[in-house]
């Protein structure tokens, strides 16, 4: 990010003043300003009008504030709403839902027609269980 922002401002400082030359204002106090600076205030502070509020990228130049905030807006919203949305949209299913939920209709179609009951009631084997018997469950109430 700090490469990028290197290049916006040496681009900037080459093409602001082509930029300035084709703009068109319809005010005629667009670069009135209300300064309390020193007569002896350098030229390149002279051109850039003081009364604007910073983005909070840049406090000295309008235009690397402007650019900053333009860049960090695109790219929060092209990277993280469009490309974000495309990768949960078409993210893998890791969880395995719809092949689950596919295995189980091919299932119930299975033993439709097979005339099965759809959910075995001995789906393991009872012989191969081994259930604790009346005196060692004593008193434990066994709700079904």
């Amino acid at each position: 990010m700090a490469s990028l922002l290197a290049v916006k401002k040496t681009f900037l400082r080459q093409m602001v003043p082509a930029i300035n030359k084709r703009l068109v204002s319809t005010s005629k106090k667009h670069n009135d300003t209300i300064t309390t600076q020193a007569v002896s205030a350098s030229k390149e502070q002279a051109k850039e009008p003081q009364n604007w509020i910073s983005y909070g990228f840049d406090y000295k130049s309008k235009s690397e504030d402007r650019h900053a905030m333009h860049s960090t807006i695109f790219s929060a919203v092209t990277l993280c709403l469009v490309v974000g949305g495309f990768i949960w949209a078409y993210i893998p299913d890791y969880n395995l839902r719809s092949w689950a939920t596919r295995e189980a209709f091919l299932e119930l179609r299975r033993r439709e027609n097979a005339g099965l009951p759809l959910i075995d009631p001995n789906l393991v084997d009872p012989a191969k269980v081994e259930l604790p018997s009346d005196e060692e469950l004593g008193g434990t109430d066994i709700i079904i």
